[in-house]
């Protein structure tokens, strides 16, 4: 899939199981930039690190409930491009959406590229979290900037990668992996 490579720090810690309950610190889907911002500065990151981690979405998939509202409530999000809303709609109808139906974030999701960030500029984010991040004014230079330069996307995606591994397991709360496949 390509992308950038960055160093994981020796002796971080883990945590020791993991607690699904926990996920629900991620910030929904459907987040507006301000409760993204608001998030990601309570680990200690910056409005720099909510657009250039979001760029991880460059791959992977996302269930059709976490968009269904954008695109079946009779009124098309104004901010979705009209012909991907109907590509969407094709591939996630109500009742798509409701067996399970998932749909790629970015069309080149099998690789690790900007395309993500070029598809906000043209109205094609698949989330609302994503496309929010072009359509506010906090963060649309920023898109912009990471759609044009994929060097410089490359670069700060794996920066702000190495901060974001050095939130959490603080401690006594976990433990240096011998293995990483396995808990000590």
């Amino acid at each position: 899939s390509g992308g950038p490579q960055w160093k994981v720090l020796k002796g971080r810690k883990d945590g020791r199981v993991s607690i699904a309950e926990e996920t629900k610190e991620l910030p929904p889907p459907n987040s507006t930039v301000t409760k993204l911002i608001q998030s990601f500065a309570k680990r200690g990151l910056s409005v720099g690190d909510l657009v250039v981690l979001s760029g991880a979405h460059t791959l992977g998939v996302s269930s059709c409930t976490s968009f269904s509202s954008r695109i079946n409530t009779g009124n098309v999000d104004p901010a979705m491009d009209s012909k991907f809303a109907t590509k969407l709609q094709g591939e996630c109808s109500m009742l798509n959406a409701a067996s399970g139906n998932t749909v790629f974030l970015d069309a080149t999701a099998v690789k690790f590229d900007n395309n993500y960030y070029k598809r906000l500029t043209r109205g094609k984010g698949v989330l609302t979290s994503d496309q929010d991040l072009y359509n506010d004014a906090r963060t649309r230079e920023l898109v912009n900037l990471y759609g044009r330069h994929k060097g410089l996307f490359f670069s700060e995606f794996a920066a702000s990668m190495v901060r974001m591994g050095n939130i959490g397991v603080k401690g006594e709360d976990g433990e240096v992996s011998l293995n990483c496949r396995v808990v000590n």
